[in-house]
């Protein structure tokens, strides 16, 4: 038999590109995606996206209409399936998760077009994203036993102290479909909230918001991580809001990431300033 021959080729580490902030660096990212994509047919909406989130950090997902940013939130939430690449969630691979399972396993979002069940109350859409809390039977829920009585008092004690967030408590019993627009947005994350992820999108948070209630917004987001513990990526326009709070920020263009980097670096690109921020006029 012939002998293998030995390979002499060595073996170097490579880094890696991408960043987090410095005071998660002594522990895994939460979120990591490795040469992530999907194709439609033929045409290839996100391509070679890589990115890693720190477990409690702030992050900023950017680019022109179309560039591909609601598609990477749902491939991350596998409304999509990726045609190629890796996600993983705490160092776990999510390949064959579906949205229920991704959910469970830690990620919650908020859609572009509000998604409330705005004939129930403010209370009960919240109620719905706790189900993972409310654990009783089908005989403890039909005969009212003891302990279904418990869990739902448990559970919208807990509904009221996330609305309390947003200072939405005293609108716990209104339908939710009569509330403001900027209600209904900040109810849509309270909602997201009520299932305690380790990561929550946000697409388009500040849509429909005026300055002050943007401004409120960014203060709530850094509250909600400061509160939680959690990491929080958000797709935005509002680039007040993205460079005022986001640590790290990814830039896509055409379904690939042309830069990342903090919010000076990215207002300084010259590549970014030509695709998406505008070149600076002279003169």
């Amino acid at each position: 038999m012939t002998k293998p021959l030995k390979p002499d080729t060595k073996l170097v580490p490579v880094p890696s590109t991408n960043i987090i902030p410095e005071r998660d660096v002594d522990k895994s990212p939460i979120l990591e995606c490795r040469h992530l994509g999907i194709d439609f047919g033929g045409l290839t909406a996100v391509n070679k996206f890589d990115m890693a989130i720190g477990r409690t950090e702030i992050a900023g997902l950017i680019g022109p209409n179309g560039a591909g940013k609601t598609t990477v939130f749902n491939l991350l939430t596998k409304v999509y399936q990726p045609t190629r690449g890796t996600t993983l969630l705490d160092g776990k691979d999510t390949a064959g998760m579906n949205t229920v399972q991704v959910n469970h396993a830690g990620i919650a979002r908020t859609f572009q077009n509000i998604r409330l069940f705005k004939d129930l109350s403010v209370l009960d859409n919240v109620l719905i994203g706790l189900h993972k809390e409310m654990e009783y039977n089908m005989v403890e829920s039909i005969l009212r036993l003891p302990h279904f009585w418990k869990t739902e008092k448990v559970a919208k004690e807990r509904a009221m102290e996330l609305l309390s967030i947003f200072d939405m408590q005293d609108l716990a019993h209104h339908q939710s479909g009569s509330l403001p627009y900027g209600a209904q947005r900040r109810l849509e994350i309270v909602r997201a909230l009520g299932t305690n992820p380790s990561v929550l999108l946000l697409d388009e948070p500040a849509a429909g918001m005026n300055p002050s209630e943007t401004g409120e917004l960014m203060e709530n987001i850094v509250k909600i991580r400061d509160t939680f513990q959690i990491a929080i990526m958000l797709i935005e326009h509002d680039m007040n809001l993205v460079m005022g709070i986001c640590e790290g920020i990814c830039v896509l263009n055409f379904g690939q990431i042309i830069a990342k980097g903090t919010a000076d670096d990215i207002q300084n690109n010259p590549e970014v300033i030509a695709a998406y921020l505008g070149t600076k006029k002279e003169g």
